[in-house]
């Protein structure tokens, strides 16, 4: 699907000059949501309290309250990978996330973060999670470790990125063979497809770095 001309440029690829539109919206969005802040919320600032609820309860049941230390990486990640996947369901437009640079990036975010955060909690002990239990298995076991961390990043950005290419391409074929009618089902399974891609990045994500917090096993 060619994306809307308005965005299409010969400077920047689609995938980027679509994640600043939804930068740009999403920051519209939230001044509209916070400028005004009352007891009895407007629509779109109980919308925004419903989600920022919602994900700072589900990292509190995942990680404990220790964890909310990230609750400005995921909430951003969750909210970002939501937009940028429904994004793609309307007609004329493109998800971001449909790219792999996209879903590559914010894998190697979490990817890096996980390790730092290991490192700050642990020190050394951290790195000696790649050593194996015991100094005779080290050639062993630190090739299995580190192809271990490796394939989280590429688990987490080809997951998501292969699941929105293929919703975009139904999407082409349903309008290619029914012109200006999208069925409803369809469009009911890709919001669903969209919203559980958006929950198991961020899900992998809070575990990965659960897991470096908890350190080796």
């Amino acid at each position: 699907m060619h994306p809307l001309l308005f965005l299409d440029n010969p400077y920047f690829p689609p995938h980027v000059t679509y994640t600043w539109f939804i930068m740009l919206v999403l920051a519209l969005l939230s001044f509209l949501a916070t400028r005004r802040l009352n007891l009895y919320p407007g629509r779109l600032q109980h919308v925004f309290e419903v989600v920022i609820n919602g994900i700072r309860n589900l990292m509190l049941d995942s990680m404990g309250p220790d964890g909310l230390r990230f609750f400005p990486l995921i909430a951003t990640i969750a909210v970002f990978i939501l937009t940028a996947n429904l994004l793609g369901i309307i007609p004329g437009f493109e998800s971001p996330t449909a790219n792999l640079n996209t879903t590559v990036s914010m894998a190697l975010v979490v990817f890096i973060m996980t390790h730092i955060v290991g490192v700050r909690v642990h020190g050394f002990a951290y790195v000696k999670q790649f050593l194996g239990p015991v100094w005779w298995m080290a050639p062993l076991m630190v090739p299995i470790e580190l192809i271990s961390h490796l394939a989280r990043p590429l688990s987490l950005s080809v997951r998501l990125f292969g699941n929105i290419m293929g919703e975009d391409l139904v999407l082409v074929i349903v309008l290619f063979l029914v012109p200006f009618l999208v069925p409803l089902p369809v469009v009911i399974l890709m919001i669903f497809t969209s919203a559980i891609q958006t929950l198991v990045f961020m899900m992998l994500s809070m575990i990965y770095i659960k897991l470096a917090m908890e350190g080796a096993h």
